[in-house]
């Protein structure tokens, strides 16, 4: 995934409000303007010390300067990213989606093997300005425990 690109037409799975659905990820963004953030792992360290509380407390900020939606994806299963959602108060602020096949991280070239650290394959840690479908901005961390480029702070910045 580069500036210029389509999102990957993938289908991902969710639980709703009314259990299991499942999203075309490029079809469920095709007509907004969405800041989407991948973290490797649900509560894992970074993630959920760093990375994912910015976006749930700078949301507000972030959706007034145009953004209809913040994502947060992980190859986690569904299960994982509901609970991770609901303890970091991320409801109503951020949509947690699963990736749980990285099936979308490896569509978008941004898969990384994390075995070494008994993690499997994971997500680059990165952020992403996305509108109607097309990345308009990309940023992409160089290990997985930063959370600098990718991170709440600097994407507000890329708004205003």
């Amino acid at each position: 995934m580069k500036t210029g690109d389509k999102i990957p037409e993938i289908n991902l799975k969710r639980i709703g409000e009314n259990g299991m659905e499942e999203i075309n990820m490029a079809e469920y963004i095709k007509a907004k303007k969405v800041i989407l953030f991948a973290v490797p792992g649900a509560f894992t360290p970074s993630c959920d010390q760093k990375h994912l509380p910015g976006y749930v407390s700078r949301a507000e900020e972030i959706k007034g300067l145009g953004i209809d939606e913040i994502i947060c994806i992980a190859v986690n299963d569904p299960f994982v990213m509901k609970a991770w959602g609901e303890s970091a108060g991320a409801t109503g602020k951020v949509t947690m989606l699963p990736d749980g096949n990285a099936m979308f991280t490896k569509a978008a070239g941004m898969d990384v093997d994390l075995s070494a650290a008994g993690l499997g394959t994971r997500s680059k840690r990165y952020s992403a300005l996305i509108e109607n479908g097309i990345v308009k901005k990309l940023n992409v961390e160089e290990s997985p425990g930063n959370v600098d480029l990718s991170s709440a702070d600097t994407c507000t910045a890329w708004l205003k």
